[in-house]
């Protein structure tokens, strides 16, 4: 996936935590038409490979009354869901279907910014399952996966097998290999592993990762935080002591998505934990990489055994506000369907939602991570139905960056957390 995605890529904050006081819609009942058709817009990110464009063309031409008009979405997630939040608030009817992060499906759903989905028009049982819970509100159904997808970990396949080692399971074994690399002539000056470690969304992830790795979760089924557990401090433990004991180089403190890609591709790293957007600007040819053909991926590590990723995505869903729903729901049928997602797939590298893409004879072929990646994206941990999902994210941020950089001790960090999260969760 492209960075602008995927650095906003929400924690994996495993459990379900719904917020109940904003289940009004602020601005008042919807205007939209659920019947309605003709020719509708598609608010979206931009698609560098040209492929959503292309897509749209073949539907434009088998559906001449019903042209879809692509707008894109500014590039930052920020902005992005500014710009969302603008046209709701004002009961805009100038986009029809909405490209939303699945973090932000309570909000839009809770508020009625979004309309609700008939499941039996979408092929539901196609899907990741963990991708489609995502996409519910309160047991009802507001959007529609459309790409998904879990971290994965690069490794130096030239360098392991110089040292005789396999792909590491666990973080012991992790530091174990690196401490063997590391020993080697060909790994001077390198350092054994990153992830995203600065103050923003992918810190929230790779916090609850670490989290959900070593057996914990940041909320529980019933919606209370539970950072203030022994799996919370094996978690945080482990970026914390990365970096204090220099297994994490100083400089990644400032490292979201692109920063780790270049120090990986420019062989800074023996492990790197990123997406699989990276897969093939790290394998490029151009001289751009020098790591190309070297390097090997499989799941990230927990604790104890293989660890558990956050799951990303982006969901299609129909604007409350539309006058031509039923067009909109036809064009996410039909952008999220089986046959499209294969075309798709095979015009670029954003993970699919639905499982039968990854068994493509065709695509395993063009793409040598899909088994790693449906893998991870197996064991994911879904994001929760919360509505102050912002708010939850930025206390999370706060802590972990000040346990990270040594101004908080992993017990304070946590304690702090757990006192500001269960604040919030009662505020909402």
């Amino acid at each position: 996936m492209k960075t602008a995605t995927i650095a906003r890529i929400a924690a994996a904050l495993t459990g379900v935590l719904v917020a109940t006081a904003c289940g009004s819609d602020p601005g008042g009942e919807a205007q939209g038409d659920p019947d309605g058709r003709g020719p509708i817009t598609f608010a979206t990110i931009k698609d560098g490979t040209g492929t959503v464009p292309e897509l749209v063309e073949q539907w434009n031409a088998e559906h001449p009354d019903e042209k879809v008009t692509i707008v894109e979405l500014p590039e930052g997630a920020d902005g992005q869901r500014q710009k969302l939040v603008q046209q709701a608030q004002t009961a805009s009817d100038s986009y029809d279907v909405i490209t939303i992060d699945l973090p932000w499906n309570a909000e839009f759903a809770a508020r009625r910014w979004i309309t609700e989905l008939p499941k039996e028009s979408f092929a539901v049982d196609g899907f990741f399952p963990a991708a489609l819970e995502g996409s519910q509100y309160r047991g009802k159904l507001y959007s529609i996966p459309h790409f998904t997808g879990s971290a994965m970990l690069y490794f130096r396949e030239d360098l392991l097998e110089k040292v005789d080692a396999e792909p590491p399971t666990t973080w012991d074994q992790m530091w174990e290999v690196c401490e063997q690399v590391l020993q080697l002539p060909e790994a001077k000056g390198m350092s054994c592993y990153a992830g995203q470690h600065d103050k923003y969304e992918g810190l929230t992830v790779n916090f609850a990762e670490a989290v959900a790795s070593a057996g914990g979760q940041v909320f529980d089924e019933t919606g209370k935080p539970t950072v203030d557990t022994p799996e919370a401090a094996e978690g945080l433990g482990f970026l914390v002591d990365g970096f204090r004991e220099g297994r994490i180089p100083a400089d990644a403190i400032t490292y979201k998505e692109e920063e780790g890609r270049r120090a990986f591709q420019q062989g800074e790293l023996v492990f790197h934990r990123n997406w699989a957007y990276i897969y093939n600007l790290a394998n490029a040819d151009d001289g751009s990489s020098k790591v190309a053909g070297e390097f090997g991926v499989t799941v990230i590590p927990g604790l104890d055994d293989a660890g558990v990723s956050a799951l990303g995505g982006n969901n299609l869903a129909v604007s409350a506000f539309s006058t031509k729903q039923a067009t909109a729901r036809d064009f996410i049928a039909h952008l999220t369907s089986l046959d499209v997602q294969l075309r798709h797939a095979k015009g670029s590298a954003y993970p699919m939602t639905r499982t039968e893409v990854y068994s493509d004879p065709g695509l395993q072929k063009q793409y040598p991570y899909l088994t790693v990646l449906k893998e991870g994206i197996e064991r994911a941990q879904p994001r929760p139905s919360i509505v102050r999902y912002g708010d939850a994210s930025t206390v999370i941020q706060t802590h972990v960056y000040a346990a990270l950089k040594g101004e908080k001790s992993v017990d304070d960090a946590l304690a702090a957390m757990q006192r500001e999260l269960t604040e919030l969760t009662q505020g909402s």
